[in-house]
């Protein structure tokens, strides 16, 4: 049994029992805290949000604040006589997952029913293609504009048509690599999320 939860901006994989860090949450060291931007569950069936999945909370008891390591930004002119440097530690909370709740009445915020993962499809539109490893909001703005709105419509495209997407937006869209992006769909449009978790585990922003 596990959930994608969105926790302060960022998507994490939780199960219960476990320990994260978190950018910087508000509260103290043993205070508990719920989220209920879940995105996904599996417990015997895989049920997708659209956006959040309803009735699903994941609750949290804040271990301890804390920093991370530093990161140090050195810049310099050449010729130029200037040089900087500068460091910067990360504000992070540890959290502990102590349950997730609501699976009795789980279901996808735009559907009446839910079926196991093995036998889910997604729907022809509405999907949510930022759990495909690599792509973020903006990109998929811009592939929805292009009339991929979904798991499936995504799954059917080539690595050539989606750089075509891509670089006329810019040198940063130009740099994807869409290459794993339709795979990554496929299974998704096939409900193979632990398949999916697994492959995204292997990946770096979409790149074997």
């Amino acid at each position: 049994m596990f959930a994608i939860v969105e926790i302060a901006g960022l998507q994490y994989k939780v199960e219960q029992d476990q320990k994260l860090f978190v950018n910087r949450l508000s509260g103290e060291k043993g205070d508990k805290v719920t989220f209920d931007k879940v995105l996904l569950t599996v417990n015997g069936a895989t049920v997708v949000g659209a956006p959040a999945v309803s009735g699903i909370a994941v609750e949290a008891e804040i271990i301890e604040h804390l920093k991370a390591d530093k990161v140090i930004v050195f810049k310099k002119k050449r010729r130029k006589g200037y040089a900087k440097k500068n460091g910067h530690r990360q504000s992070l909370t540890q959290i502990k997952i102590v349950s997730i709740t609501g699976f009795d009445g789980a279901k996808k915020s735009s559907a009446k029913t839910e079926t196991k993962a093995t036998t889910k499809k997604s729907s022809k539109k509405g999907d949510d293609l930022t759990l495909i490893e690599g792509i973020g909001p903006k990109v998929a703005e811009l592939f929805a504009g292009a009339g991929i709105t979904s798991f499936a419509d995504l799954a059917k495209k080539t690595k050539e048509e989606l750089e075509a997407i891509l670089d006329p937006n810019g040198a940063v869209y130009a740099a994807m690599d869409p290459t794993t992006w339709p795979q990554q769909a496929q299974l998704a449009a096939d409900g193979k999320f632990e398949e999916l978790e697994t492959l995204k585990g292997q990946l770096k922003g979409g790149k074997a």
